[in-house]
């Protein structure tokens, strides 16, 4: 996932792809050393060394659970509201569920938003169960113990993500609130990504006082929570200005026809002298008699081994064109930042009737949003 980097899919909920960031394993193995060493062993003295570890795998493997349940529904509520779910990813600072689109109206900001506390003070709820359950019917200690430590987990989660800032879940419901109230989606997204800045800024603080104090790890973990948060609430306000100074527009404004463009024909040798080391470009618009044939690049031409370059044709190596690197002229500009952004592709070839207009690249559509930015600037 270009958003967090190397992550695998470890299963599909609902036709939703759950992925596992690297992170996240670097996070559970630390996690379970520290129950099994530290915090269980502190809390219930006299068990087997095994057990502890046992306790401490479950409880990291319960913290798995309770955040994938956690981003289940706000996934679930948000694919009901009609909003498509692209997967949920698992990383270093918990959770995160990804939508191909913005809510677009508070309702639906506000449902899926509270959707993930409500689920863990279920979860909270049902872990004391289990607690109150083992005392009754005289389980292993052991039992009691896991459960108690998620149960009170998941309601320090809550209590976390119901601040009032963005990227939070509370910081999504005051922007719901903020937005049915005035009606103004972007007064909303400021107000709360500012909320979001402030937070981690705080976070921050905190982290550099505790490691004057003497709490260094603790004050790391701060330190790193604060940065992601306060980058995190800047970007969700940019998504904002870029989604509304790009609407309306289409993609036929920002493309760019000066295109180089080569032939089937050409040798893979001839691509390199005489195009790559030329004009720079990293890929090239393979035309025909007018026709777009596909695309042609770096990566293709590493495939091949450069003793058979003279051998090997553009034709024989091209990428046809595909719904995922082509874009219509009269299509939204927004459309297309977001096919971009999905595909990693740095450009779009744009066609009209199977001939090429043109090239969109994500620097020219940030430039005439720097451009849009500043002139709508008070």
């Amino acid at each position: 996932m270009a958003a967090f980097g190397r992550s695998v899919t470890i299963l599909r909920v609902s036709g939703i792809p759950v992925r596992v960031h690297a992170s996240w394993l670097v996070i559970f193995v630390l996690l379970t050393w520290s129950l099994a060493t530290g915090w269980f062993p502190a809390r219930r003295a006299g068990l087997a060394v095994e057990t502890y570890w046992a306790m401490g795998v479950l409880g990291s493997l319960g913290l798995f659970v309770s955040i994938l349940l956690h981003e289940l529904s706000h996934s679930f509520v948000a694919r009901h509201r009609g909003l498509p779910i692209k997967d949920i990813t698992l990383f270093i600072f918990g959770g995160v569920a990804q939508m191909t689109e913005e809510p677009e109206d508070p309702n639906t900001e506000f449902w899926m938003a509270v959707a993930g506390p409500v689920a863990s003070v279920v979860i909270a709820l049902g872990f004391w169960s289990i607690v109150a359950l083992s005392r009754t019917l005289t389980w292993p200690a052991p039992v009691a113990d896991v459960a108690e430590y998620l149960a009170v987990l998941n309601i320090l989660l809550v209590l976390f993500n119901m601040v009032p800032a963005m990227p939070l879940d509370g910081g999504r419901v005051l922007r719901a609130l903020l937005w049915k109230w005035r009606g103004d989606p972007r007064m909303a997204t400021r107000v709360t990504s500012e909320l979001g800045a402030l937070f981690g800024a705080f976070l921050i603080a905190l982290g550099v006082v505790s490691i004057v104090t003497g709490n260094v790890i603790g004050g790391i973990w701060f330190g790193v929570i604060g940065l992601f948060l306060r980058g995190a609430a800047q970007m969700g306000f940019q998504q904002m200005m870029v989604k509304e100074l790009l609407e309306g527009e289409t993609v036929r404004g920002f493309t760019n026809t000066e295109v180089v463009t080569v032939a089937p024909g050409l040798t893979l040798h001839d691509l390199v002298e005489h195009f790559v080391y030329r004009y720079h470009h990293k890929a090239y618009p393979v035309v025909l008699g007018g026709a777009l044939l596909g695309i042609v690049g770096l990566d293709e031409i590493k495939g091949v081994p450069r003793e058979r370059w003279s051998q090997v044709y553009v034709a024989d190596v091209l990428v046809p064109p595909t719904e995922a690197n082509t874009i219509h002229p009269d299509e939204e500009a927004i459309a297309g930042l977001k096919r971009i952004t999905e595909t990693g592709q740095p450009r779009l070839l744009v066609v009209e009737y199977g001939r090429l207009v043109g090239l969109l690249s994500l620097r020219d559509l940030m430039d005439l949003f720097q451009l849009k930015a500043e002139l709508s600037a008070r």
